[in-house]
Protein backbone atom coordinates (compact mmCIF):
# COMPACT_ATOMS: atom_id res chain seq x y z
CA UNK A 1 0.00 0.00 0.00
CA UNK A 2 1.28 3.43 -0.97
CA UNK A 3 2.09 5.46 2.26
CA UNK A 4 2.39 9.60 1.73
CA UNK A 5 2.31 11.89 4.21
CA UNK A 6 2.42 15.22 4.22
CA UNK A 7 4.74 18.06 6.39
CA UNK A 8 5.02 22.08 6.32
CA UNK A 9 7.55 22.90 7.83
CA UNK A 10 7.82 26.60 9.17
CA UNK A 11 10.83 28.99 9.08
CA UNK A 12 11.75 32.06 10.39
CA UNK A 13 12.71 34.15 7.24
CA UNK A 14 10.54 35.48 4.56
CA UNK A 15 12.67 37.93 3.24
CA UNK A 16 16.34 36.86 1.89
CA UNK A 17 15.43 34.60 -1.11
CA UNK A 18 18.83 33.15 -1.29
CA UNK A 19 18.67 31.58 2.63
CA UNK A 20 15.00 30.39 1.58
CA UNK A 21 16.57 28.67 -1.77
CA UNK A 22 19.17 26.81 0.46
CA UNK A 23 16.74 25.44 2.57
CA UNK A 24 14.51 24.41 0.05
CA UNK A 25 17.44 22.53 -1.87
CA UNK A 26 18.14 20.80 1.28
CA UNK A 27 14.30 19.41 2.09
CA UNK A 28 14.39 18.57 -1.99
CA UNK A 29 17.81 16.43 -1.95
CA UNK A 30 16.25 13.32 -0.32
CA UNK A 31 14.74 11.15 -3.02
CA UNK A 32 11.26 10.40 -3.07
CA UNK A 33 10.42 13.92 -1.47
CA UNK A 34 8.30 16.93 -3.46
CA UNK A 35 8.37 19.87 -2.91
CA UNK A 36 4.72 21.51 -3.22
CA UNK A 37 4.78 24.75 -2.59
CA UNK A 38 6.58 27.50 -0.78
CA UNK A 39 5.63 30.79 0.68
CA UNK A 40 7.63 33.95 1.67
CA UNK A 41 6.13 36.55 3.82
CA UNK A 42 8.76 39.47 4.30
CA UNK A 43 6.06 41.13 7.21
CA UNK A 44 5.95 37.99 8.87
CA UNK A 45 9.38 37.08 7.79
CA UNK A 46 8.64 33.66 7.61
CA UNK A 47 8.20 30.81 5.27
CA UNK A 48 5.88 27.84 4.86
CA UNK A 49 7.11 25.21 2.51
CA UNK A 50 5.07 22.08 1.54
CA UNK A 51 6.55 18.74 1.10
CA UNK A 52 4.74 15.30 0.47
CA UNK A 53 6.28 11.58 0.10
CA UNK A 54 6.99 8.34 2.16
CA UNK A 55 7.15 9.31 5.68
CA UNK A 56 10.94 8.05 6.23
CA UNK A 57 11.70 10.06 3.30
CA UNK A 58 9.89 13.15 4.20
CA UNK A 59 10.91 12.96 7.68
CA UNK A 60 14.87 12.67 6.25
CA UNK A 61 13.95 15.80 4.64
CA UNK A 62 12.57 17.69 7.40
CA UNK A 63 15.93 17.38 9.33
CA UNK A 64 17.66 18.59 6.63
CA UNK A 65 16.25 21.66 6.30
CA UNK A 66 16.50 22.07 9.96
CA UNK A 67 19.96 22.29 10.10
CA UNK A 68 20.55 24.16 7.37
CA UNK A 69 18.06 26.51 8.71
CA UNK A 70 19.95 26.73 11.82
CA UNK A 71 23.15 27.50 9.93
CA UNK A 72 21.44 30.19 8.14
CA UNK A 73 18.67 31.51 10.46
CA UNK A 74 19.85 33.74 13.34
CA UNK A 75 16.71 34.34 16.08
CA UNK A 76 18.85 37.20 18.07
CA UNK A 77 18.92 39.48 15.13
CA UNK A 78 15.58 38.09 13.86
CA UNK A 79 12.44 40.73 13.23
CA UNK A 80 8.53 40.04 12.35
CA UNK A 81 5.18 40.32 12.55
CA UNK A 82 4.49 36.82 13.58
CA UNK A 83 5.17 34.93 16.89
CA UNK A 84 8.51 32.37 16.61
CA UNK A 85 10.12 30.44 18.95
CA UNK A 86 13.17 28.82 16.40
CA UNK A 87 14.96 29.18 13.29
CA UNK A 88 12.61 26.07 12.00
CA UNK A 89 9.73 26.93 14.17
CA UNK A 90 7.45 24.24 13.92
CA UNK A 91 7.52 21.21 11.84
CA UNK A 92 4.18 19.33 11.43
CA UNK A 93 3.44 15.76 9.82
CA UNK A 94 0.05 15.00 8.54
CA UNK A 95 -1.28 11.92 7.61
CA UNK A 96 -2.55 11.95 3.27
CA UNK A 97 -3.00 8.12 1.78
CA UNK A 98 -2.29 4.54 3.86
CA UNK A 99 -0.84 6.40 6.91
CA UNK A 100 -2.70 7.20 10.24
CA UNK A 101 -2.29 10.20 12.73
CA UNK A 102 -0.60 7.77 15.20
CA UNK A 103 1.82 6.97 12.64
CA UNK A 104 2.34 10.66 12.35
CA UNK A 105 2.81 11.11 16.11
CA UNK A 106 5.09 8.29 16.29
CA UNK A 107 7.25 9.72 13.51
CA UNK A 108 6.96 13.51 15.14
CA UNK A 109 8.03 11.94 18.54
CA UNK A 110 11.28 10.52 16.20
CA UNK A 111 11.97 13.50 14.03
CA UNK A 112 12.23 15.53 17.60
CA UNK A 113 14.84 13.21 19.18
CA UNK A 114 16.96 13.15 15.86
CA UNK A 115 16.78 17.28 15.98
CA UNK A 116 18.12 17.18 19.16
CA UNK A 117 21.23 14.36 18.64
CA UNK A 118 21.63 16.01 15.19
CA UNK A 119 21.67 19.87 16.53
CA UNK A 120 21.24 20.00 19.74
CA UNK A 121 18.46 21.85 19.47
CA UNK A 122 15.31 21.64 21.97
CA UNK A 123 12.53 19.96 21.20
CA UNK A 124 8.50 20.68 22.18
CA UNK A 125 5.58 18.28 20.73
CA UNK A 126 2.60 20.13 20.08
CA UNK A 127 -1.25 18.78 18.48
CA UNK A 128 -1.50 15.29 18.55
CA UNK A 129 2.43 14.71 19.39
CA UNK A 130 2.14 16.60 22.81
CA UNK A 131 3.34 14.87 25.45
CA UNK A 132 0.91 17.54 28.10
CA UNK A 133 -2.29 18.88 27.71
CA UNK A 134 -1.61 22.34 28.16
CA UNK A 135 0.95 21.87 24.68
CA UNK A 136 -1.72 20.85 22.24
CA UNK A 137 -2.17 24.04 21.06
CA UNK A 138 1.12 25.62 19.64
CA UNK A 139 0.01 29.07 21.11
CA UNK A 140 1.06 27.96 23.95
CA UNK A 141 4.39 26.83 23.57
CA UNK A 142 5.25 29.76 21.67
CA UNK A 143 4.33 32.26 24.62
CA UNK A 144 6.88 35.05 24.93
CA UNK A 145 8.44 33.90 21.89
CA UNK A 146 11.92 33.12 21.48
CA UNK A 147 13.22 35.95 23.71
CA UNK A 148 11.22 35.23 26.44
CA UNK A 149 11.09 31.47 26.62
CA UNK A 150 15.13 31.71 26.80
CA UNK A 151 14.47 33.33 30.31
CA UNK A 152 11.63 30.91 31.01
CA UNK A 153 13.41 27.95 30.25
CA UNK A 154 16.05 28.63 32.86
CA UNK A 155 13.94 28.98 35.82
CA UNK A 156 10.12 27.73 34.76
CA UNK A 157 10.16 23.92 35.40
CA UNK A 158 6.64 24.17 33.13
CA UNK A 159 8.50 25.59 30.78
CA UNK A 160 10.98 22.86 30.27
CA UNK A 161 11.26 21.11 26.56
CA UNK A 162 10.35 17.85 26.22
CA UNK A 163 13.51 16.32 24.09
CA UNK A 164 17.00 18.08 25.17
CA UNK A 165 18.72 20.46 27.92
CA UNK A 166 16.18 23.72 29.30
CA UNK A 167 18.35 26.22 27.72
CA UNK A 168 17.32 27.18 24.13
CA UNK A 169 19.87 27.15 21.46
CA UNK A 170 21.92 30.32 21.10
CA UNK A 171 20.59 31.23 17.77
CA UNK A 172 17.84 28.46 16.23
CA UNK A 173 15.78 28.43 19.59
CA UNK A 174 13.84 25.58 20.10
CA UNK A 175 11.34 23.72 17.57
CA UNK A 176 8.05 22.63 18.27
CA UNK A 177 7.50 19.19 16.31
CA UNK A 178 3.78 17.73 16.04
CA UNK A 179 1.08 15.79 14.24
CA UNK A 180 -1.94 16.92 13.15
CA UNK A 181 -4.89 17.23 10.18
CA UNK A 182 -4.66 19.33 7.21
CA UNK A 183 -5.00 22.95 8.91
CA UNK A 184 -5.63 25.68 6.06
CA UNK A 185 -3.47 29.43 6.73
CA UNK A 186 -6.23 31.56 5.70
CA UNK A 187 -5.81 35.46 6.06
CA UNK A 188 -8.04 38.39 5.84
CA UNK A 189 -6.36 41.75 5.17
CA UNK A 190 -7.94 44.76 6.19
CA UNK A 191 -8.93 48.33 4.58
CA UNK A 192 -6.94 49.73 7.62
CA UNK A 193 -3.89 49.80 9.14
CA UNK A 194 -5.05 49.82 12.96
CA UNK A 195 -3.95 46.47 14.20
CA UNK A 196 -6.12 47.00 17.55
CA UNK A 197 -9.08 46.71 15.00
CA UNK A 198 -7.10 43.28 13.14
CA UNK A 199 -7.02 42.06 17.19
CA UNK A 200 -10.27 42.65 18.25
CA UNK A 201 -12.14 40.66 15.03
CA UNK A 202 -9.69 37.90 15.81
CA UNK A 203 -10.74 37.46 19.35
CA UNK A 204 -14.07 37.49 18.29
CA UNK A 205 -13.75 34.52 15.45
CA UNK A 206 -11.75 32.27 17.56
CA UNK A 207 -12.19 29.48 19.07
CA UNK A 208 -10.71 30.35 22.81
CA UNK A 209 -12.45 33.22 22.81
CA UNK A 210 -15.82 32.31 22.38
CA UNK A 211 -15.86 32.33 18.52
CA UNK A 212 -16.14 29.61 15.85
CA UNK A 213 -14.82 25.99 16.30
CA UNK A 214 -12.03 24.92 14.81
CA UNK A 215 -11.00 28.74 14.64
CA UNK A 216 -7.23 30.29 15.64
CA UNK A 217 -6.81 33.24 15.06
CA UNK A 218 -4.35 36.88 15.89
CA UNK A 219 -4.22 40.36 14.71
CA UNK A 220 -1.14 41.18 12.62
CA UNK A 221 0.33 44.18 11.54
CA UNK A 222 1.67 44.27 7.56
CA UNK A 223 4.15 47.22 7.74
CA UNK A 224 5.25 46.84 3.97
CA UNK A 225 1.37 47.00 3.13
CA UNK A 226 0.33 49.68 5.87
CA UNK A 227 -2.77 47.43 6.21
CA UNK A 228 -3.60 45.18 9.27
CA UNK A 229 -4.27 41.40 9.07
CA UNK A 230 -6.39 39.05 10.81
CA UNK A 231 -4.52 35.88 10.13
CA UNK A 232 -6.23 32.74 10.72
CA UNK A 233 -5.69 28.89 11.23
CA UNK A 234 -8.31 26.65 10.44
CA UNK A 235 -8.28 23.59 11.82
CA UNK A 236 -11.27 21.28 10.37
CA UNK A 237 -12.03 23.30 7.12
CA UNK A 238 -15.35 20.55 7.03
CA UNK A 239 -16.77 21.31 10.34
CA UNK A 240 -16.24 25.40 10.02
CA UNK A 241 -15.60 26.21 6.38
CA UNK A 242 -13.61 29.01 5.11
CA UNK A 243 -16.30 31.33 3.82
CA UNK A 244 -17.90 31.05 7.09
CA UNK A 245 -14.67 32.75 8.56
CA UNK A 246 -14.70 35.32 5.89
CA UNK A 247 -17.74 36.08 6.17
CA UNK A 248 -17.77 36.56 9.90
CA UNK A 249 -14.47 38.31 9.96
CA UNK A 250 -16.72 40.75 7.76
CA UNK A 251 -19.64 41.46 9.93
CA UNK A 252 -17.13 42.09 12.86
CA UNK A 253 -15.22 44.45 10.80
CA UNK A 254 -17.99 46.30 9.84
CA UNK A 255 -18.80 47.10 13.52
CA UNK A 256 -15.43 48.89 13.36
CA UNK A 257 -16.10 50.84 9.86
CA UNK A 258 -13.78 49.19 7.85
CA UNK A 259 -13.72 46.20 5.50
CA UNK A 260 -12.12 43.25 3.93
CA UNK A 261 -9.24 44.23 1.31
CA UNK A 262 -9.14 40.50 0.56
CA UNK A 263 -7.81 37.05 1.53
CA UNK A 264 -5.36 34.69 0.75
CA UNK A 265 -4.45 31.10 1.36
CA UNK A 266 -0.99 30.47 3.01
CA UNK A 267 0.35 27.51 1.54
CA UNK A 268 -1.99 24.37 0.15
CA UNK A 269 -5.49 24.02 0.11
CA UNK A 270 -7.61 21.33 -0.38
CA UNK A 271 -9.80 21.28 -3.59
CA UNK A 272 -13.18 20.40 -1.28
CA UNK A 273 -12.70 23.55 0.59
CA UNK A 274 -12.81 25.67 -2.88
CA UNK A 275 -15.92 23.48 -3.86
CA UNK A 276 -17.60 24.76 -0.41
CA UNK A 277 -16.69 28.04 -0.71
CA UNK A 278 -17.66 28.52 -4.36
CA UNK A 279 -21.15 26.99 -3.54
CA UNK A 280 -21.59 29.28 -1.10
CA UNK A 281 -21.05 32.79 -2.34
CA UNK A 282 -22.23 31.89 -5.58
CA UNK A 283 -25.38 30.62 -4.63
CA UNK A 284 -24.80 27.63 -7.57
CA UNK A 285 -28.34 25.88 -7.52
CA UNK A 286 -27.66 22.09 -7.41
CA UNK A 287 -23.80 21.85 -7.55
CA UNK A 288 -22.28 18.59 -7.44
CA UNK A 289 -18.36 18.49 -6.98
CA UNK A 290 -19.06 16.05 -10.04
CA UNK A 291 -19.54 18.99 -12.55
CA UNK A 292 -15.90 20.64 -11.40
CA UNK A 293 -13.21 19.44 -14.47
CA UNK A 294 -10.50 17.69 -12.39
CA UNK A 295 -13.01 15.81 -10.50
CA UNK A 296 -14.42 14.50 -13.60
CA UNK A 297 -11.11 13.22 -15.04
CA UNK A 298 -9.77 12.01 -12.04
CA UNK A 299 -12.67 9.47 -12.14
CA UNK A 300 -11.72 8.89 -15.73
CA UNK A 301 -8.77 7.85 -14.87
CA UNK A 302 -9.70 5.50 -11.82
CA UNK A 303 -12.18 3.64 -14.08
CA UNK A 304 -15.32 5.13 -12.13
CA UNK A 305 -18.32 5.62 -14.25
CA UNK A 306 -18.56 9.13 -15.57
CA UNK A 307 -22.27 9.21 -17.06
CA UNK A 308 -25.38 7.77 -15.55
CA UNK A 309 -26.38 6.00 -18.60
CA UNK A 310 -26.32 6.75 -21.99
CA UNK A 311 -29.56 8.43 -21.76
CA UNK A 312 -28.57 10.12 -18.76
CA UNK A 313 -31.21 8.79 -16.54
CA UNK A 314 -30.57 8.48 -12.88
CA UNK A 315 -31.33 4.91 -12.62
CA UNK A 316 -27.71 4.44 -14.11
CA UNK A 317 -26.52 5.56 -10.89
CA UNK A 318 -28.91 3.99 -8.63
CA UNK A 319 -28.84 0.39 -10.19
CA UNK A 320 -25.64 -0.91 -9.24
CA UNK A 321 -26.09 -0.92 -5.32
CA UNK A 322 -30.03 -2.33 -5.78
CA UNK A 323 -28.13 -4.77 -7.84
CA UNK A 324 -25.58 -5.66 -5.23
CA UNK A 325 -28.41 -5.30 -2.49
CA UNK A 326 -30.48 -7.65 -4.35
CA UNK A 327 -27.46 -10.32 -5.03
CA UNK A 328 -27.85 -13.60 -3.32
CA UNK A 329 -25.27 -12.58 -0.94
CA UNK A 330 -24.88 -11.25 2.65
CA UNK A 331 -23.32 -7.81 2.03
CA UNK A 332 -24.44 -5.28 1.81
CA UNK A 333 -27.70 -6.00 3.38
CA UNK A 334 -30.19 -4.39 5.93
CA UNK A 335 -26.83 -2.21 7.68
CA UNK A 336 -25.89 -0.83 4.57
CA UNK A 337 -29.00 0.04 3.62
CA UNK A 338 -30.05 1.68 6.41
CA UNK A 339 -26.78 3.74 5.61
CA UNK A 340 -27.91 4.59 2.62
CA UNK A 341 -31.37 5.79 3.24
CA UNK A 342 -29.65 7.97 6.28
CA UNK A 343 -27.26 9.06 3.63
CA UNK A 344 -30.34 10.02 1.05
CA UNK A 345 -32.00 11.83 3.69
CA UNK A 346 -29.17 14.42 4.44
CA UNK A 347 -28.81 14.52 0.28
CA UNK A 348 -32.49 15.52 0.67
CA UNK A 349 -31.19 18.02 3.30
CA UNK A 350 -28.59 19.58 1.49
CA UNK A 351 -31.47 20.13 -1.86
CA UNK A 352 -33.66 21.56 0.63
CA UNK A 353 -31.73 24.07 2.00
CA UNK A 354 -29.77 24.77 -0.80
CA UNK A 355 -32.67 25.68 -2.92
CA UNK A 356 -34.45 27.72 0.09
CA UNK A 357 -31.96 30.15 0.84
CA UNK A 358 -31.90 31.24 -2.93
CA UNK A 359 -35.77 32.54 -2.01
CA UNK A 360 -36.44 36.02 -1.82
CA UNK A 361 -39.13 34.66 0.74
CA UNK A 362 -36.13 33.25 3.02
CA UNK A 363 -33.75 35.78 2.86
CA UNK A 364 -33.58 36.48 6.61
CA UNK A 365 -32.14 33.07 6.94
CA UNK A 366 -29.95 32.62 4.55
CA UNK A 367 -27.26 32.32 7.47
CA UNK A 368 -28.90 29.27 8.97
CA UNK A 369 -29.53 27.93 5.69
CA UNK A 370 -26.69 27.61 4.33
CA UNK A 371 -24.98 26.65 7.88
CA UNK A 372 -27.27 23.35 7.61
CA UNK A 373 -26.03 22.97 4.04
CA UNK A 374 -22.66 22.82 4.95
CA UNK A 375 -23.94 20.20 8.03
CA UNK A 376 -25.97 17.98 5.94
CA UNK A 377 -22.89 17.89 3.56
CA UNK A 378 -21.00 16.30 6.42
CA UNK A 379 -23.24 13.86 7.20
CA UNK A 380 -24.05 12.58 3.76
CA UNK A 381 -20.41 12.09 3.15
CA UNK A 382 -20.36 10.18 6.88
CA UNK A 383 -22.91 7.84 5.78
CA UNK A 384 -21.74 7.14 2.15
CA UNK A 385 -18.58 5.66 4.41
CA UNK A 386 -20.57 3.53 6.62
CA UNK A 387 -22.73 1.97 3.56
CA UNK A 388 -18.68 0.18 3.01
CA UNK A 389 -17.90 -0.06 6.63
CA UNK A 390 -20.84 -2.28 7.58
CA UNK A 391 -20.41 -4.66 4.81
CA UNK A 392 -16.80 -5.16 6.01
CA UNK A 393 -18.14 -5.32 9.46
CA UNK A 394 -19.99 -8.26 8.77
CA UNK A 395 -18.08 -9.71 6.09
CA UNK A 396 -15.33 -9.85 8.87
CA UNK A 397 -17.76 -11.60 10.94
CA UNK A 398 -17.91 -14.29 8.41
CA UNK A 399 -14.34 -14.63 7.72
CA UNK A 400 -14.04 -15.19 11.52
CA UNK A 401 -16.41 -17.91 11.33
CA UNK A 402 -14.26 -19.63 8.99
CA UNK A 403 -11.35 -19.96 11.12
CA UNK A 404 -9.86 -23.16 12.14
CA UNK A 405 -11.29 -25.02 15.24
CA UNK A 406 -9.13 -28.06 15.27
CA UNK A 407 -7.84 -28.22 18.63
CA UNK A 408 -8.69 -26.30 21.90
CA UNK A 409 -6.73 -23.12 21.22
CA UNK A 410 -7.71 -22.69 17.79
CA UNK A 411 -11.31 -23.27 18.79
CA UNK A 412 -10.80 -20.45 21.74
CA UNK A 413 -8.93 -18.04 19.00
CA UNK A 414 -11.71 -18.74 16.20
CA UNK A 415 -14.47 -17.40 19.16
CA UNK A 416 -12.51 -14.57 20.21
CA UNK A 417 -12.18 -13.45 16.78
CA UNK A 418 -16.16 -13.83 16.49
CA UNK A 419 -16.76 -12.13 19.67
CA UNK A 420 -14.36 -9.16 18.36
CA UNK A 421 -15.91 -8.65 15.15
CA UNK A 422 -19.48 -8.93 16.36
CA UNK A 423 -18.86 -5.68 18.54
CA UNK A 424 -17.70 -4.41 15.54
CA UNK A 425 -20.91 -5.14 13.31
CA UNK A 426 -22.65 -3.74 16.26
CA UNK A 427 -20.99 -0.70 16.82
CA UNK A 428 -20.67 0.55 13.25
CA UNK A 429 -25.04 0.62 12.65
CA UNK A 430 -25.23 1.97 16.41
CA UNK A 431 -23.08 4.73 14.41
CA UNK A 432 -25.27 4.82 11.99
CA UNK A 433 -28.19 5.15 14.17
CA UNK A 434 -26.79 8.29 16.02
CA UNK A 435 -25.93 10.04 13.49
CA UNK A 436 -29.88 9.48 12.15
CA UNK A 437 -31.23 10.66 14.92
CA UNK A 438 -29.27 13.58 14.88
CA UNK A 439 -30.39 14.32 11.30
CA UNK A 440 -33.94 13.98 12.23
CA UNK A 441 -33.65 16.36 14.81
CA UNK A 442 -31.83 18.69 12.81
CA UNK A 443 -34.11 18.33 9.76
CA UNK A 444 -37.38 18.97 12.07
CA UNK A 445 -35.19 22.38 13.17
CA UNK A 446 -35.41 23.25 9.72
CA UNK A 447 -39.00 23.09 9.71
CA UNK A 448 -39.90 27.01 9.79
CA UNK A 449 -36.92 28.57 7.93
CA UNK A 450 -37.15 26.46 5.03
CA UNK A 451 -39.11 27.55 1.84
CA UNK A 452 -42.84 26.66 1.30
CA UNK A 453 -42.40 24.51 -1.39
CA UNK A 454 -39.59 22.28 -0.43
CA UNK A 455 -41.19 21.10 2.88
CA UNK A 456 -42.37 17.96 1.03
CA UNK A 457 -39.26 17.02 0.45
CA UNK A 458 -37.91 18.18 3.85
CA UNK A 459 -40.66 15.51 5.17
CA UNK A 460 -39.62 12.66 2.86
CA UNK A 461 -35.63 13.59 4.16
CA UNK A 462 -37.30 13.20 8.03
CA UNK A 463 -38.94 10.20 7.23
CA UNK A 464 -36.27 8.45 5.23
CA UNK A 465 -33.91 9.13 7.93
CA UNK A 466 -36.12 7.74 11.17
CA UNK A 467 -36.37 4.73 8.71
CA UNK A 468 -32.87 4.73 8.60
CA UNK A 469 -32.19 5.09 12.18
CA UNK A 470 -34.63 1.98 13.48
CA UNK A 471 -33.09 -0.13 10.65
CA UNK A 472 -29.72 0.36 11.65
CA UNK A 473 -30.82 0.38 15.58
CA UNK A 474 -32.37 -2.87 14.07
CA UNK A 475 -28.96 -4.46 13.26
CA UNK A 476 -27.36 -3.34 16.54
CA UNK A 477 -29.79 -5.47 18.67
CA UNK A 478 -29.23 -8.57 16.23
CA UNK A 479 -25.52 -8.30 16.70
CA UNK A 480 -25.60 -8.21 20.22
CA UNK A 481 -27.38 -11.32 20.58
CA UNK A 482 -24.44 -12.86 19.92
CA UNK A 483 -22.36 -11.43 22.88
CA UNK A 484 -20.92 -13.05 25.64
CA UNK A 485 -19.98 -9.56 27.32
CA UNK A 486 -22.85 -8.97 29.69
CA UNK A 487 -21.19 -5.23 30.36
CA UNK A 488 -20.75 -4.04 26.49
CA UNK A 489 -24.33 -5.16 25.67
CA UNK A 490 -25.99 -4.10 28.66
CA UNK A 491 -24.13 -0.37 27.61
CA UNK A 492 -24.76 -0.72 24.32
CA UNK A 493 -28.43 -1.61 24.70
CA UNK A 494 -28.78 1.56 26.90
CA UNK A 495 -27.32 3.74 24.32
CA UNK A 496 -29.62 2.08 21.44
CA UNK A 497 -32.59 2.78 24.47
CA UNK A 498 -31.89 6.34 24.58
CA UNK A 499 -31.92 6.42 20.51
CA UNK A 500 -35.16 4.92 20.53
CA UNK A 501 -36.45 7.49 22.96
CA UNK A 502 -35.28 10.67 20.97
CA UNK A 503 -37.07 9.20 17.93
CA UNK A 504 -40.16 8.97 19.72
CA UNK A 505 -39.54 12.60 21.17
CA UNK A 506 -38.93 14.07 17.68
CA UNK A 507 -42.06 15.65 16.30
CA UNK A 508 -43.16 13.14 13.59
CA UNK A 509 -42.83 13.97 9.58
CA UNK A 510 -45.99 14.18 7.75
CA UNK A 511 -46.84 14.64 4.16
CA UNK A 512 -47.40 18.27 2.96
Amino acid sequence: MKRLIECVPNFSEGRDPAKVDAIVAALSSVPGVYVLDREMDPDHNRSVITLAGDPDSVAEAALLGVGKAMELIDLTKHTGAHPRVGATDVVPFIPIDGVAIEDCVALARRVGSEIWNRYRIPVFFYEGAATRPDRVNLENVRRGQFEGLREEMKKNLERQPDVGEPKVHPTAGVTVVGARKFLIAYNVNLNTSDVSIANKIAKAIRFSSGGLRYVKSMGVELKGRNVAQVSINLTDFEQTPMHRVYEMVKREAERYGVMPLGSEIVGLVPKKALEMAADFFLQLENFSPAQVLENRLADALSGAPLLASKDGKLAGLARPFLNAVAAPSATPGGGSASAFAVALAASLGQMVAGLSRKKKSQAAYVDQLSMALDEMRKVADELAEAIDRDAESYDAVMAAFKLPQGNAEETAQREAAIQRATKGAAEVPLQVAERAVALCERLGQLEGIVAASMRSDLHVARMMADAGARGALANVAINLDGLRDAAYVASMRAKAAALRQRLRDAPRATSA
